[in-house]
């Protein structure tokens, strides 16, 4: 059973670091510190979060994310630049948790970890393609706080009982891959629109000609 409770935490905060890797980190890290939070004993590992180093440096960039992904098509371009990042994070992260068990659970954690976090990253990215195609930068900013307030309330959740949090983890796993072809798809349609608006933004002003009735 604390195997399972290990590995909930470990797959519930990689999904949680494919939205907002350094949120994750900076709140965990603030929770551990301050003893806000105690760790049972299968968890010690991730007392590296606690490290005053890792929490200023996660703050650090968080606030740069902070900004960032509230403006249309920077946050397009930061969400490029961490298809791999967050991914790897999370990796790092379940790696920590797990502690000394058994190489294969390691790694095991590991690639899914990765993996949930890559298909939750590749949902907000796409989220956020579809939405830079708007010209108002509200959207943006209402989602980029949604997702935050997502990342809090998981870790909460995480806290509470992170065998709840792990099946909310892997629904919305699910879900991201059942649908992934349709964002696909949308994001596509969206895009071609946006680049046939700038392409051809002249032609869409032009006065169309009136028709001569006989």
């Amino acid at each position: 059973m604390e195997i399972l409770k290990t590995l909930a935490v470990a797959l519930s905060m990689g999904s949680l670091a494919g939205l907002n890797l350094y949120l994750t980190v900076f709140v965990s890290g603030l929770a551990l510190r301050f003893e806000w939070l105690t760790l049972p004993a299968p968890l010690h590992g991730l007392e590296a979060l606690a490290h005053p180093i890792v929490i200023a440096l996660a703050g650090i960039l968080y606030l740069f994310e902070f900004f960032a992904d509230k403006i249309p098509w920077v946050d397009t371009a930061w969400d490029s630049v961490h298809t791999f990042i967050r991914p790897v994070g999370a990796a790092a992260i379940a790696l920590a948790a797990m502690g000394e068990v058994h190489p294969v659970f390691e790694v095991t954690a590991a690639l899914l970890a990765g993996s949930m976090a890559l298909s939750s990253h590749l949902a907000k990215a796409g989220t956020r393609l579809v939405a830079n195609t708007s010209p108002e930068p509200i959207t943006n900013i209402g989602l980029s706080l949604a997702e935050d307030a997502i990342v809090l309330g998981g870790l909460s959740l995480i806290a509470w009982s992170p065998l709840v949090a792990l099946g909310i983890a892997a629904v919305a796993f699910i879900a991201i891959i059942a649908i992934f072809p349709m964002l696909l798809r949308s994001i596509r349609r969206h895009l071609w629109f946006a680049w046939r608006k700038l392409k051809c933004p002249a032609d869409d002003k032009k006065p169309h000609a009136p028709e001569n009735n006989p």
